[in-house]
């Protein structure tokens, strides 16, 4: 005669193994993809006419990157770690260079009368540019806006500006907006 080995009673582990599945599925965090924070134009009524807007070349800087990760700002090759400071002055004008970009005088609510840059910075870049100088080109655009806004948020706020509250916030982004343009990836060529 054979003996039985005696069986375990498993109806309970499917229960205990959902309960597990569940407590992790709600402690655990997902982790969330940050992506560029870009303003895009609206979106143009289908009954608006086209209008060619003309744009004074002085209030524009392009920032090419090429196949080869070189970076050019304006016609003259640049190294990134220099690019910052170029788009600071470009934005800012801060001895009114008659080339570099205009100033318009706007009355920003919390600030008054504020003169501001209509630089825009066009970012262009080749089907070969790499991720990594990609994105080292698009921080040091962002980094020199968010000087900008820092400093003016101290010299009129007394914080910097991660620090304000969001409507204190508005106003600096109103005197200093995020004028970048990004064209679509092309061959810029290797120069």
């Amino acid at each position: 005669m054979s003996k039985k080995t005696p069986a375990i009673n498993s109806s309970s582990t499917a229960d205990i193994a959902f309960l597990l599945l569940c407590y992790f599925l709600m402690t655990t965090t997902m982790g969330t993809q940050m992506g560029l924070s870009r303003r895009l134009p609206p979106i143009p009524d289908q009954n608006q006419k086209v209008e060619d807007q003309k744009v004074n070349q002085r209030n524009i800087i392009i920032v090419k990157v090429n196949s080869s990760d070189r970076i050019f700002a304006g016609n003259e090759p640049i190294d990134v770690s220099f690019l910052k400071d170029k788009i600071k002055e470009f934005v800012s004008n801060p001895s009114d260079n008659p080339s570099l970009p205009e100033k318009e005088m706007k009355e920003i609510e919390g600030l008054g009368q504020y003169p501001v840059s209509k630089g825009v910075i066009s970012l262009q870049n080749d089907r070969g540019t790499s991720y990594k100088a990609y994105i080292a080109v698009q921080n040091e655009l962002v980094k020199a806006i968010n000087e900008l806004r820092d400093e003016l948020s101290m010299s009129r706020f007394g914080k910097k500006f991660a620090s304000l509250d969001e409507d204190t916030q508005d106003i600096v982004k109103k005197a200093i907006p995020q004028n970048i343009s990004e064209a679509e990836p092309k061959n810029v060529g290797k120069k």
